[in-house]
């Protein structure tokens, strides 16, 4: 590689219009780089640039993200810093993180603005030219035509590149990610591996999984085997998830097995992971315990979320949902509709904030919400009974809750909230609790709603109607 001593590759042919090196490749389309060691770990540290982070104005989203999918693939990030936006502080974060690491990886600053200078400024730690590169170029204005703009000049500086830099496709922009060598850190004879990535999310998590993380696994392999499962539940405090599993799980911890927990509003996740010839047992018999312990509180795996586990269990079973929304505002639709293939289950979401709404489009009766309020049982249930009557749905839900932060009694509090879910064979209701901020609200209760569904589906006989 220009520039690095202990190169592993060189500059070769092209793949999909994108250059890379010559030699094999691995299944995401990159260059199959010279496996230099097994490891037994990679010291990794993790840069995050933007000044608008360190003002507040944007929370720093890829250091939890990026974190947790080295984690799970057996690496840990040492360090994390993040900087601003200017020259000097990018390239000292940069410089010394390269002194002291293996692998750095630097999010943002790719862009076409002004403030996006982290390419130039890698560049000039480097001491390598920048250089135009025909197939991002060639990309940048096919992505222009497509919708039918035309290429800003500025964009196009997005194609020039430092010398020797094998650039990441992004098929979701125009900015492409980067991958340098640089030379080794003290005490280490292998050269380090510099991964530059764009700021936007939607853009840097598809980048790093398909294209990063196999690379990472060819460049640095692990010297032990390494297996991770995350277990999501919902319904319990984190208190009582690790009250109830820790001790039964003593003795895979004692034999090996990593154990963690990671609580967010609604839900707790519980992490399982183990090194070693012995890994995959350890965390088999672990799920196995967990399972078994916490029963129907565990409704997913890994990134799985609790909406699609909805929309699973019911485009198997072949059955249909509608909804009726109040304090959510339409929130659980919301999460719905972010799944891939709800079409086929969801047929409506009435979000039906005023008394008058509830009567009109649900047919909640004048003299249930005169005898107990819009926030109770017996309207929650009548607001269930009339969506699945009126979209002709299997199930239907409904919350009605007080979000806050007015509004409240003594016999109502701020917080207070009723679930009902209607199906083919009986309707059921529930009361919660959830005296959160109306933001932490919403989302809680979309959380109990979604799994008060699952658990209604998952109860109910599996023959098809």
């Amino acid at each position: 590689m220009h520039g690095g001593r202990g190169a592993a590759w060189s500059q070769g042919s092209e793949a999909g219009g994108w250059s890379v090196p010559t030699g094999l490749r691995c299944s995401a389309g990159l260059p199959r780089w010279a496996v230099l060691a097994t490891l037994r770990s990679v010291n990794i540290e993790l840069i995050t640039t933007g000044t608008e982070l360190l003002l507040g104005r944007v929370q720093d989203t890829h250091q939890a993200w990026l974190c947790r999918q080295l984690a799970d693939h057996g690496y840990t990030v040492h360090r994390h810093t993040t900087v601003s936006d200017s020259g000097p502080a990018i390239q000292q974060a940069v410089r010394e993180a390269a002194a002291r690491a293996d692998l750095v990886i630097v999010t943002g600053g790719l862009g076409p603005t002004s403030d996006d200078r982290t390419r130039e400024l890698i560049a000039q730690w480097l001491s390598r030219p920048l250089v135009e590169d025909p197939a991002l170029l060639a990309h940048i204005e096919r992505f222009f035509a497509e919708r039918n703009r035309p290429v800003p000049e500025r964009a196009r500086v997005q194609a020039l590149i430092p010398q020797g830099a094998t650039p990441l496709p992004n098929p979701l922009g125009t900015a492409a990610g980067l991958v340098l060598e640089f030379p080794p850190r003290p005490g280490s004879d292998r050269p380090g591996l510099l991964i530059l990535l764009p700021g936007p999310p939607r853009e840097l998590r598809p980048m790093f999984t398909q294209q990063v993380l196999p690379l990472l696994q060819t460049r640095f392999p692990l010297e032990e085997a390494f297996v991770c499962l995350t277990l999501r539940t919902t319904g319990l405090p984190e208190s009582q998830v690790e009250q109830t599993i820790a001790g039964p799980l003593q003795f895979l911890v004692a034999a090996g097995l990593e154990l963690g927990y990671c609580a967010r509003p609604g839900e707790v996740d519980v992490w399982l992971a183990a090194r070693g010839p012995a890994a995959a047992r350890l965390v088999r018999e672990a799920e196995g315990l967990v399972r078994q312990l916490l029963g129907p509180a565990v409704y997913g795996v890994n990134d799985e979320t609790l909406e699609q586990v909805v929309v699973r269990l019911l485009t198997e079973r072949r059955r249909t949902l509608a909804l009726a929304e109040s304090c959510t505002g339409g929130f659980i639709g919301h999460r719905l509709t972010n799944v891939p293939g709800a079409s086929a289950v969801f047929l409506a979401g009435l979000v039906v904030y005023s008394n008058t709404a509830k009567q009109a489009f649900l047919g909640v009766k004048a003299e249930t919400l005169a005898a107990h309020g819009a926030v109770s049982e017996p309207v929650a249930r009548q607001m269930a009974e009339g969506a699945r009557a009126r979209t002709g749905a299997d199930y239907a839900v409904a919350v009605t809750g007080i979000a806050g932060p007015t509004g409240g009694s003594p016999e109502k509090p701020v917080g207070t909230v009723f679930l009902a879910v209607a199906g083919p064979s009986q309707t059921l209701a529930e009361k919660r609790f959830n005296p959160w901020d109306r933001e932490t609200f919403k989302h809680v209760t979309a959380q109990q709603a979604l799994d008060l569904i699952r658990r209604t589906v998952t109860s109910e006989p599996t023959s098809s109607p």
